[in-house]
């Protein structure tokens, strides 16, 4: 038995994610999304964003429905953008 979830990830670089016992999903990095000039390929785009937080560093943490077997985690980063969590149940 197993809890999945799934969330969008706005970070480019120095990502961690981290699960604690109790069930906690702890996500921290660095992103760049909310800059107004992105270079990407040799390509310079200038971004039109609403709602996006500033570039620079973040964290963020949900709490799962109950405690996990925090050493049996499988991280999953899709090209779409969305991070892949698969946590496994600890069993009483």
């Amino acid at each position: 038995m197993a809890y999945y979830t799934r969330c969008a990830y706005l970070f480019d670089k120095d990502f961690e994610c981290s699960v604690g016992i109790d069930g906690e999903v702890f996500i921290k990095g660095v992103t760049t999304t909310g800059e107004k000039t992105v270079c990407k390929n040799s390509q310079v785009f200038k971004m039109q964003t609403q709602n996006l937080c500033p570039p620079g560093h973040f964290s963020i943490s949900f709490q799962l429905p109950g405690p996990v077997k925090c050493q049996e985690v499988t991280l999953s980063f899709e090209t779409d953008g969305i991070l892949e969590a698969i946590v496994q149940k600890k069993l009483p």
